[in-house]
């Protein structure tokens, strides 16, 4: 005979507490769902809300991509993005592995200078930072969005991949000693791979960080429509579009914009899961 299942206060609570999530779910799968087939659709559908109703319009994103140089944002984009990642990295192991696992006089105190500069808002470094670059002329330039992209990150990074250092046992680097590694080799070589869930997260935070990001690139190089990066362009377009009226293309331009971080997002959410638990574990 099957037992009758009751609903405690608690069983409900726990369904409620779930409440939000779902709402925001929904949410955002109907936002998403009518943006996406707006940017397919044409300015008139999209005003009298029947999308899709004369068929799907690719030409929305060829011409948003030929007209308005999406081009050469997203290759701005791309390099300031990927090259900023890779400068982060290659300063953060080093400077997280040894406040991990070396002992110096001033650990704790070079350990807190960097959750430090986690904490100051980067609108507060806007005019001392802009100052120093007039002066080394390097306004207007994308050499300038990579330094600035590297040197803001590199606080979090340090400390987020210091948890992982943590967690990798230290015999692997002494076992690589013995055997004649150097301390950069052991580094790279074994600490780094062991690492590679938090630093492959890490990443892909940074990444997605410097993609969308539209203050400094406004501030630092909007005299050049050639160097302006894509959340730049993407205003130029709003902007335009708003003129011209051409809804259909604007929507078209935000996809373009969106859906590079978020095909990343969902090729990599298990690593990022992954990376995220992995650092409170120690080894």
């Amino acid at each position: 005979m099957k037992k009758k299942r009751t609903f405690t206060v608690h069983h409900i609570l726990e369904v409620l507490k779930y409440i939000p999530l779902v709402i925001w779910v929904v949410f955002f799968v109907f936002a998403f769902g009518w943006i996406l087939l707006a940017s397919f659709s044409t300015t008139r559908e999209i005003f009298s809300g029947t999308l899709l109703d004369s068929g799907v319009h690719l030409e929305n994103y060829t011409n948003v991509w030929k007209d308005n140089n999406v081009g050469r944002y997203f290759i701005n984009s791309i390099l300031c993005s990927a090259l900023s990642c890779a400068f982060i990295i290659l300063i953060s192991a080093p400077a997280a592995y040894v406040l991990a696992k070396k002992t110096f006089i001033g650990k704790k105190l070079t350990f807190n200078i960097f959750v430090v500069g986690m904490s100051i808002p980067q609108v507060m470094l806007i005019i001392p930072l802009y100052c120093w670059f007039v002066r080394a002329g390097l306004v207007g330039h994308l050499i300038t969005l990579i330094i600035l992209y590297t040197t803001l990150n590199v606080p979090y990074t340090v400390y987020f991949l210091t948890a992982f250092f943590s967690s990798v046992p230290s015999a692997l680097a002494e076992a690589a000693r013995i055997d004649g590694c150097s301390q950069t080799g052991a580094l790279w070589r074994i600490m780094v791979p062991m690492a590679s869930p938090g630093i492959i997260t890490v990443t892909i935070f940074n990444f997605m960080n410097t993609w969308n990001e539209y203050f400094m690139a406004l501030i630092f190089a909007n005299g050049n429509d050639e160097i302006r990066t894509l959340s730049m362009g993407l205003q130029n377009i709003i902007t335009a579009m708003t003129y011209t009226g051409n809804w259909a293309g604007l929507f078209a331009a935000v996809m373009m914009v969106f859906l590079p971080t978020f095909i990343l997002y969902l090729l990599l959410s298990d690593k990022i899961v992954s990376g995220i638990t992995g650092g409170g574990v120690k080894g």
